[in-house]
This record gives C-alpha cells, structure tokens and sequence, in this order.
C-alpha cells in the first residue's frame, strides 16, 4: 500500500509539474504575441514589408498559444481530454495548419530578403505591401485548405497522454500525409536554402572587397546587405527548425525503425521543445531589431500616454493609427 500511494504521489507530481510548465508556456506565448501583433498595427508608417510576414507569424503564434497550448493545461494536470471529440479534432487540425502556414512563411520572407539582395533597385516596386498581403492571404487559405481533409471526419484525432495534447493519427491517410508534407516541406525548404544560401554568398562577396562595376547597384546592395532583417530573419528560421528537430527526428526514427520509443518525458520534452519556437520569435526581434525594439517602445508609451506617445512617432516619422 505504502509503494502505491508513493507512486500515485509521484505520478501526480509529474501530472502537476507538466500542466505548470504547459501554463507557463501558454501564458508567455499569448503576451508575447499579443505584443508583436499589438506593435505591428498600432502604428502605420514607412515600415518594411517584413514586418507583414512577421505579423502573420505572430497571429498564427497567438492562435497556437490560445487554442493548442491553453487548451492542454487542464487535460496535463487531470490525465484526460475533457472537451470532446469534435474540439479535439478541431485542435489536431489547427496544428497542422498553423505549423504550415508558419513554414510557408518562412518560405515567403526568405523571398522577400533574397529579392532585397537580387534586385536592390527594384526591390521596392516588386515587393509592395499589397503584394505582401495578398501572398499571406494566399498562404493562410491554401494551408486551411490542404490540411483539412482530416477534418471532414477520414482520420481520427486522439488525446495523448504523454505529450497531453490531441494529434490527428496519419498512419490511416498515408499516401495523404506524404503528399502534404511534399507540399509544404518540399518549396519551403528549398527556397528557404537557396535565398539565404545566395545572401550569405553575396555578403561575403561585398565583404572581400570583389568588385562590382555598376555602382549605382552596387551603392544599393551594401545598403540592403547592411539591413539587420536579414540575419534576424534567418535566425527566426533556424530556431524554427532546431526546435521542431527533436519531434521531427523522433517520428523519423519511430517510423524508419517501426518503433515506439517508451519514453514519456522524452515524447513530451520533443513536443513542447517544438511549441516553445512560438515565444523565441520574441525573444529574437527584440535582440536583434532596432526598429522593433522601437516600435514596441512607442506602443507602451502610446498606452501610458497617448499624447506622448503620438509625439515621439511623429519625431521618427511614424504615424500612429487610431
């Protein structure tokens, strides 16, 4: 008897200290994100058309944060889904789908630099914010659409224990799951290689003193390869796939060997490893983003002081939105 309640004791222990690490997350994920998204359309103004990418990825964080994240932390501390079938198919499915549109976004911002660098003087009149909005529009309905057969009720969504979140089962769909994958994956990655392949080339190229007989472009790719947007955009990129490694090389290896690790801690440490890339993105633009760090300056002082805060935006030549 005494064994037994010494370990339900530490099995409710593990169960609370994962529903605390999974609030912790979830909280910091929402106020994160509703800082980017709060900054970004507070203020209208000469902003650069990577900040439209970045706004998408902050929505589509938000969403992770308020209806993935915060709908497991009840589930983690009682061992059990709670809210339904239907809520917990609608959560399988809005993985999916966030997770898509955030790497066909990547895919898009890292066009945008490459652009940036590969046509300093037209970049401005190629890349405008129209454009921009249009493509992210394209990529959040495209991703609803590919991802929601599973959805309309061929495949199952189940609640996991050791990860205390719902995942569609794609064992059933197999042919399916590997046309999406190459779908996202495949332009995605490839774009995502070459593009920062070509700028980091360039900027070595620039940095060596290699001549370039068109001054005037030449004038106007230093200026665009000084840009700070690059190595953050590429660093928001990099942290995205080392967190998802873990998760993504633990189903390759379960699925290449056609075994299931029997591991609890290690399935829940890969998952979340992957869900905590949601608030890094934060992390990274405010230590590596001048104008972010400014703009969010300008939001906290537009919310203590609107008077305050509009002056200081127009000192800069920002206007700050109503």
């Amino acid at each position: 008897m005494h064994g037994l309640s010494h370990l339900q004791t530490g099995s409710t222990l593990e169960a609370l200290t994962q529903a605390t690490i999974i609030l912790i997350l979830a909280v910091a994920i929402v106020i994160s994100n509703l800082i980017v998204v709060a900054t970004y359309l507070n203020f209208k103004g000469p902003h650069e058309v990577i900040n439209y990418y970045l706004l998408s990825l902050a929505v589509a964080d938000l969403l992770c944060g308020l209806f993935i994240v915060s709908l497991s932390v009840y589930p983690a501390f009682s061992g059990e889904w709670i809210y339904g079938d239907v809520v917990c198919r609608m959560m399988g499915y809005l993985e999916v789908t966030l997770w898509s549109i955030s790497v066909y976004t990547f895919m898009w911002i890292s066009v945008d630099r490459y652009l940036a660098v590969r046509k300093p003087l037209r970049y401005e009149t190629i890349q405008t914010k129209t454009r921009c909005q249009c493509w992210m529009a394209f990529t959040w309905i495209s991703a609803a659409m590919l991802c929601c057969p599973p959805l309309l009720g061929y495949n199952e969504a189940n609640y996991s224990k050791t990860t205390n979140i719902c995942m569609l089962e794609w064992g059933n769909m197999a042919a399916y799951s590997a046309t999406l994958a190459i779908l996202v994956l495949g332009p995605s990655v490839i774009s995502i290689v070459y593009n920062y392949g070509y700028i980091f080339t360039m900027m070595r190229k620039v940095r060596s003193g290699a001549p370039i007989h068109d001054k005037e472009y030449a004038t106007a790719l230093a200026e665009n390869l000084a840009n700070p947007s690059h190595c953050m955009s590429f660093a928001l990129v990099f942290s995205f796939w080392i967190s998802w490694a873990p998760y993504i090389g633990l189903r390759i290896y379960e699925l290449v060997t056609g075994e299931t690790i029997d591991n609890p801690l290690l399935h829940f440490g890969a998952v979340w490893i992957g869900i905590l890339n949601s608030f890094w993105k934060i992390i990274i633009m405010t230590s590596m983003s001048q104008q972010f760090r400014l703009l969010v300056r300008l939001l906290f002082l537009t919310i203590c002081c609107k008077t305050k805060g509009r002056l200081q935006a127009e000192l800069i030549g920002l206007d700050p939105d109503d």
